[in-house]
């Protein structure tokens, strides 16, 4: 659902991930270059308001299966975990997956 001028930008850009756990309370903050940042708070099997990358505001339930952080909402599926020391984020959206694999920085 993203425009081609901002999936290609996404394609190049480097984001800074930043992810504070306190028990299931989670704070998901993305920070883009050219100083924009979306940030996202939700519990773990509580309905949240809930930001995507491109602007679009959705109601989502974060779930926690087999290790992984999943949102879902029609047509819409995004997992993230901790695999090799990496974070590990894959979105699939109409039969188009998209995968990001990050290294820790701090």
């Amino acid at each position: 659902g993203l425009p081609s001028d901002k999936v290609e930008l996404g394609r190049n850009c480097k984001i800074v991930t930043e992810v504070v756990q306190n028990g299931n309370d989670f704070t998901w903050t993305q920070h883009f270059p050219g100083g924009r940042s979306t940030t996202n708070s939700f519990t773990i099997d509580k309905e949240a308001d809930l930001e995507t990358m491109g602007g679009k505001k959705f109601k989502a339930t974060v779930k926690m299966e087999g290790g992984k952080i999943v949102a879902e909402f029609p047509n819409y599926r995004h997992t993230a975990e901790i695999a090799g020391g990496k974070l590990v984020e894959i979105s699939a959206c109409s039969g188009v997956v998209y995968k990001r694999t990050s290294k820790k920085i701090a």
